[in-house]
């Protein structure tokens, strides 16, 4: 009976697949000499477009200053680092599928995402809200029963507004656009009399038009929207990585001198998101 159980074993330990060995990121990078990052073409000031043709913003900076990090931590004398657009519909796609390594954007960590992607330590704090015209009459969110409205699909500022529209009994006509571009061209158009989406992007989005006197924000925030850079899931090196580097940037406060240079003209940092500057100083 013993030799049988022994043979079944055996047996047993054959049948098993072969153990594959995934390499993580870091090792994709130091192999390749390359690391890509997703970015935002139109989510001023976090992740945008320059007029250079090259990626700007505040999750930029960070990202930039991660990559320098890494490079030193994997002892690379050169990197070359891609930039590849993203959208909100297609950056945990593009994670997933390993076209980009890290995304540098505004997207919103949440448990439902979790299940799909990692996040980093929380970037920025910020909230839904929703901008529209001076000239159009609305001035709270009970304003908008029955007008045609924007929303970036994918977003976590879209189930924001559909359960605000929910709690208050409201009916609207809601279009979902698959950036932000497109959601300000709509209102500038006149197709939809406001575009939601978090508050500090839609700030950006009317200092960048031009034309920042016909614009009105709404007095309303709809949701928490704690910001974090995005990777794959279960990269317990690549997310420590990421990690150390933001906690540096707070513990040596330099976190501040890349907020000014991005939200310098909103003043010093809210409460909420100085604390959470505060909370990342984590110890060596």
């Amino acid at each position: 009976m013993r030799f049988m159980r022994v043979l079944l074993a055996c047996l047993a330990a054959l049948c098993l697949p072969p153990q594959v060995t995934v390499a993580g990121t870091l090792d994709k990078i130091k192999l390749s000499k390359t690391i890509t990052l997703g970015y935002r073409e139109a989510a001023i000031p976090f992740s945008y477009t320059g007029d250079d043709s090259q990626p700007w913003g505040y999750s930029i900076d960070l990202c930039t200053k991660v990559v320098a990090a890494i490079v030193r931590q994997i002892g690379l004398e050169e990197l070359q680092l891609q930039w590849v657009p993203v959208t909100p519909e297609t950056r945990i796609g593009k994670l997933k599928s390993g076209a980009i390594d890290l995304e540098c954007a505004a997207t919103t960590s949440s448990l439902t995402r979790m299940e799909e992607v990692d996040f980093s330590l929380i970037t920025y704090v910020d909230g839904a809200g929703y901008l529209t015209r001076r000239g159009s009459g609305i001035r709270n969110l009970d304003d908008l029963a029955g007008r045609p409205l924007a929303v970036a699909a994918g977003t976590t500022s879209e189930r924001a507004l559909s359960e605000a529209l929910q709690q208050r009994k409201l009916m609207a006509q809601v279009t979902r656009v698959s950036d932000h571009s497109q959601g300000v061209a709509a209102l500038k158009q006149g197709k939809v009399d406001a575009y939601v989406s978090d508050r500090s992007l839609l700030i950006g989005l009317m200092l960048d038009s031009g034309m920042q006197s016909e614009w009105l924000l709404g007095p309303e925030t709809l949701s928490y929207e704690p910001y974090a850079l995005v990777m794959r899931r279960n990269d317990a090196d690549f997310r420590l990585a990421v990690n150390r580097e933001l906690a540096r940037l707070s513990r040596s406060r330099e976190i501040y001198t890349i907020h000014e240079r991005w939200f310098g003209f909103l003043g010093k940092p809210a409460a909420t998101l100085d604390s959470v500057y505060h909370l990342n100083s984590l110890p060596e």
